[in-house]
């Protein structure tokens, strides 16, 4: 007789006698309604998919380890950035950007580093690219911007028409596009590229008092970036090209590495400094506020099954501790609504019950019930939050009251100005893309000049001529050549 621990069970746990014949009326008579069994397979396969991220979509998870290697109390009482060599468990998800689930990894894109932390006063992610920068400064423009990057709506082809459309009407945009042309806009996989937040965050001590930050992950790999030849015939070869290097590393011992690193701002700056820090179209120049080490990320544990930690894991900005906290960053304002939210949507309103998502070093304790997948334990603390029989309000006069602890309140942040739609037109697009583009060699400014007009050739004239002037702008040579290659 089958043991029970060896019983095949329908998800109420119900013997199943026969799982490879359906029910019929006779041998060769149609298939039976009540055949639950039937049902249940078909149904759960139809569901097995959960909508595919609009952006970075197709992407690469695993485990690892910070260490801090500098003590930051002078900075922040975020509880994994106090007490030098203390050690926080991590999960980091590696992405491309416009791709589609099926697309391959190694096509010329952004590629997204989205970073959790799993502190003692909960999660803590750092969600961004590998760019220090991006295309616009404002959210707003963000369902916009990614419609370009997608497929034409008629054709359901890329569209590059689109594509340096938005561009052209958004010289923002140019800092971000020289990098991703250039020939650091193919990485030849996720562990020879550096991270970046991206965004300005703000950390804030216990005298309250608060510096904007910017993050930085330099990979201690080396970097390698692909040519498009090369990724040409990689993409062909093996679209899964950066998740089978990162799998064969971690199988091997060859644990990624990247030391982790800090911009500070005091507060105060921000309201005299030339350019305006909260803009991500912009980097802080490295001379005026200098990198600081801080520790060392290390990748060492592939997930135990891709779909439930990788494709379910929820990073968001909004996932913030005490001692971290947000910026003026029109971008970061918008994400830490829409990223949340998309969750949401993909995976339901308990999302964060998940155990990729739930938290590992502390307890969630909270008044929110019910909902999709309400009740579902967190293996890493044992609570049951969201579907069990406590009290689901406050403040409530129960013994097992929450308490509210004000000594992790975040310091109050003056906000002055009349609220209004600003208009960003006069900000200047143009120097830091002409800098990059001076600092590039002779041979990678002739690659970059191909590449741009491959893509460019295949617009409008007057698109083209839009974007000569912006080249120009950044810098003469730069517009002289791409002109010259159109042969405008």
């Amino acid at each position: 007789m089958t043991t029970q621990a060896n019983y095949l069970t329908s998800q109420n746990g119900a013997p199943i006698a026969d799982d490879q014949n359906s029910m019929t009326a006779g041998e060769r008579g149609p298939v039976l309604l009540q055949d639950f069994h039937l049902l249940e397979k078909l149904a759960h396969f139809n569901r097995e998919r959960i909508p595919e991220r609009i952006v970075h979509a197709k992407g690469t998870g695993v485990y690892g380890t910070f260490t801090l290697t500098k003590d930051m109390s002078d900075y922040t009482i975020a509880d994994h950035f106090n007490g030098l060599g203390k050690q926080t468990e991590t999960f980091i998800r590696f992405s491309t950007v416009g791709g589609e689930m099926g697309s391959a990894d190694a096509e010329r894109d952004p590629r997204g580093f989205g970073l959790r932390f799993y502190t003692a006063r909960g999660n803590h992610d750092i969600v961004g690219n590998n760019t220090p920068t991006f295309f616009i400064r404002d959210g707003i423009k963000f369902p916009d911007f990614i419609h370009t990057q997608k497929r034409n709506p008629q054709t359901n082809l890329k569209d590059p028409q689109a594509m340096w459309d938005f561009w052209a009407l958004n010289p923002e945009a140019l800092h971000q596009v020289t990098i991703l042309m250039s020939d650091r806009g193919i990485p030849a996989n996720y562990r020879q590229m550096n991270g970046y937040g991206s965004h300005t965050y703000s950390l804030w001590n216990d005298k309250g008092e608060r510096f904007w930050v910017k993050f930085h992950f330099k990979t201690k790999q080396g970097i390698a970036n692909l040519t498009p030849e090369q990724a040409d015939i990689l993409k062909g070869i093996d679209p899964d090209s950066s998740q089978r290097d990162m799998v064969a590393a971690i199988a091997d011992g060859n644990f990624p590495r990247w030391a982790v690193k800090v911009q500070i701002m005091p507060e105060a700056d921000a309201n005299t400094y030339h350019i305006n820090p909260f803009d991500l179209t912009k980097v802080w120049p490295h001379a005026d506020y200098p990198l600081i080490e801080i520790g060392e990320l290390e990748l060492n544990r592939m997930p135990e099954n891709y779909f439930a930690e990788v494709e379910q894991v929820a990073l968001a900005p909004s996932n913030l501790v005490p001692g971290v906290g947000v910026s003026p960053d029109k971008m970061l304002q918008a994400r830490l609504f829409a990223y949340a939210d998309a969750q949401r949507y993909r995976i339901g309103t308990n999302y964060n019950q998940l155990p990729v998502n739930c938290p590992h070093a502390t307890k969630a304790n909270h008044h929110q019930r019910a909902g999709a997948m309400a009740g579902t334990q967190c293996p890493y603390n044992g609570s049951q939050t969201g579907g069990d029989a406590s009290v689901n309000y406050g403040p409530n006069s129960t013994a097992a009251a929450l308490v509210e602890p004000s000594n992790f309140a975040e310091p109050a942040l003056r906000l002055d100005g009349e609220a209004d739609r600003y208009s960003r037109y006069n900000q200047d697009d143009f120097t830091q893309a002409g800098n990059l583009y001076r600092i590039f060699p002779e041979v990678e400014k002739a690659r970059l000049i191909t590449t741009i007009c491959g893509s460019l050739s295949q617009t409008t004239m007057d698109v083209q001529q839009t974007m000569v002037e912006h080249f120009t702008k950044a810098d003469a040579d730069y517009g002289k050549r791409i002109k010259q290659a159109l042969g405008l």
